[in-house]
């Protein structure tokens, strides 16, 4: 029986794009999506199987059909605002369905975990750039349930061995410069492609939350880093992690960040067309700036972005996003 990766979420836009990687680079894999938010379409290589992540007969029975060598987690809720208003919804999906995601793995005797988390369990940044050593200080729900991932990882492998890589992500973007796959969600709540839709005509505008922050231009800075790069540590995790048989956890950035209307603007110069704007408050939940050192990752696991400027984050979002509007209309 051929080794293969379990995706939990790999229909969805990371999973997807990493799924393609792994292939790509000659792992086999296994998808595991309830298709909730991610698009059967997306899934274009390995074995598709529709189910919950907590659904414990279809775990096992993966388990059972495939030699399942490692697991990656990309079914988490991510929307900030929607994790402030449904806190209930967030807990449920990403801690006590994670939960039992784990239960199966220890069941099955499959000790091998690449966890999708995020920037967002910092908080307000007490410095930047911020590395692994920064102070945890969630500021919503969708922070803390990932926090609170990362420290039931750790009692994890002290009670039953289970190895983890935790990678924290920026702002992941862009899309594979093949088109085949990119980013499509529904509702669309990340910014680029909001943005996008704006200088294609699908929306009148784009908002802006907050003009208000301490910031160069009163808007939002964050730190873009583009999906592929995001696979390729992904990849690079699973084989250190194999190697070495050990927890670790890596922030993951391009170390620059771009405010909202930096990116406005930049999107502006690669599509050719222009974005009209609007202004709002802030929303609950957003920290000003969030940008990443990624020495540790660089260092240790070897991962060297391909996709490091905004432009060229943006010309892969463009090509997808067109593509998308054509076959759409």
């Amino acid at each position: 029986m051929e080794e293969r990766i379990l995706i939990v979420g790999g229909a969805g836009y990371i999973g997807s794009h990493t799924n393609k990687y792994l292939n790509d680079n000659n792992y086999k894999t296994v998808i595991l999506d309830d298709l909730s938010y991610g698009h059967k379409d997306a899934v274009k290589w390995g074995d598709f199987v529709k189910g919950d992540m907590a659904d414990d007969v279809i775990l096992d029975k993966i388990f059972t059909e495939y030699k399942i060598i490692a697991v990656f987690h990309f079914s988490a809720f991510i929307a900030v605002g929607e994790s402030v208003e449904k806190p209930g919804m967030y807990y449920n999906n990403n801690v006590s369905k994670t939960i039992s995601l784990l239960n199966a793995m220890v069941r099955n005797n499959v000790d091998n975990f690449v966890f999708s988390s995020t920037c967002a369990i910092m908080g307000n940044p007490k410095y930047l750039p911020i590395d692994e050593s920064h102070p945890r200080n969630p500021i919503n729900p969708y922070g803390w349930s990932k926090f609170m991932v990362e420290q039931i990882l750790k009692d994890f492998k002290k009670a039953h061995n289970l190895n983890s890589v935790v990678l924290r992500y920026f702002n992941a973007s862009g899309a594979d410069p093949s088109g085949t796959i990119g980013e499509k969600h529904n509702p669309e709540t990340h910014l680029i492609p909001l943005v996008l839709d704006a200088a294609i005509g699908r929306r009148d505008s784009i908002s802006i939350f907050g003009t208000d922050y301490d910031t160069d231009d009163g808007t939002c800075v964050r730190d873009y880093i583009h999906v592929n790069d995001l696979a390729q540590a992904h990849l690079l995790s699973l084989e250190w992690m194999l190697k070495n048989k050990e927890c670790n956890d890596f922030n993951l950035g391009n170390g620059t960040g771009f405010s909202v209307k930096q990116l406005i603007e930049v999107v502006k110069d690669v599509t050719g067309n222009d974005v009209e704007v609007v202004e709002s408050g802030r929303r609950e939940g957003d920290a000003g700036t969030l940008i990443g050192a990624s020495d540790k990752a660089h260092s240790i696991l070897g991962w060297k972005p391909k996709f490091d400027s905004l432009e060229t984050i943006i010309e892969t979002a463009w090509k997808w996003h067109q593509k998308m509007d054509f076959l759409e209309k």
